[in-house]
């Protein structure tokens, strides 16, 4: 399938007002790009070649919309998961957002459009101190460390889905700076700092036809290793073959910090 990609112009650093998007600033340029069904070749893709994943995964949760029921029982949940899916010493989550297209849905939890890669080390850093305290902080930053994001439906995706970008495909010079100001849902939150993704002819993209909340997509965004892969660049995307009255998407996503030995 082709699609429409919004990518930012070379060189450009962007600002992205998460929950006040009109206040932006975000140089695009759009650019056609074939987008494979990564299901035809689950059996190929890894964490550690390709930069996600995507698993089967069935909640305990009953309302993804209840705060304290993620606190309670999908933190837990995540934390199993990373660590059975990467042998992490330590995982950390945190960032949950819900995110809907319905037409009442504040910026905040608008599905992001624009090839991205959410966050780098400056900002891995700063939640680590912010959950840890800074000695604590200070000990496990001394290991390797591994920042991921975990995205599932919260009913079948019929509409806006995500495109994920081969972590292999994505180089050090396609990335641009991005400030994130008053990010993850919460408009009074200090700025964070990651990347928006330059168009390369070489990118390789992938998507997860008609998701179901049992699903997982598991990616990479930063590894304090530098020499593995990572900058799983991502993006929502129009499908051309949903249904004109297809249901609005609903997804969760929350974010991972993984130490290792």
């Amino acid at each position: 399938m082709n699609v429409i990609i919004k990518y930012v112009v070379p060189g450009e650093k962007a600002i992205f007002y998460a929950s006040d998007r009109e206040r932006s600033y975000w140089p695009g340029e759009e650019h056609r790009m074939h987008i494979e069904d990564m299901r035809l070749h689950l059996d190929e893709l890894s964490l550690e070649r390709n930069g996600f994943v995507l698993v089967r995964h069935r909640s305990a949760v009953t309302d993804f919309r209840n705060a304290d029921e993620i606190n309670r029982v999908y933190y837990p949940e995540v934390i199993d998961l990373v660590q059975r899916l990467t042998g992490a010493e330590k995982v950390l989550p945190f960032g949950e957002v819900l995110r809907t297209d319905a037409a009442t849905t504040g910026d905040g939890r608008l599905p992001a459009y624009g090839a991205h890669v959410d966050y780098g080390d400056r900002t891995v850093r700063d939640f680590t101190n912010n959950i840890l305290g800074p000695e604590a902080a200070t000990c496990w930053l001394q290991k390797r460390y591994v920042l991921m994001n975990l995205w599932r439906p919260v009913s079948p995706v019929r509409k806006t889905p995500l495109a994920l970008c081969d972590a292999a495909s994505v180089q050090r010079g396609d990335l641009n700076d991005s400030e994130i100001r008053g990010g993850l849902d919460d408009p009074n939150r200090p700025p964070m700092w990651g990347y928006n993704l330059s168009y390369n002819p070489g990118h390789r993209w992938y998507y997860a036809p008609l998701m179901q909340p049992d699903e997982v997509l598991v990616f990479k965004l930063f590894d304090s290793d530098s020499k593995r892969v990572q900058w799983t660049g991502h993006t929502a995307f129009d499908d051309p073959s949903a249904a004109q009255d297809a249901p609005p998407r609903e997804s969760l996503e929350i974010r991972t910090i993984s130490f290792f030995q």
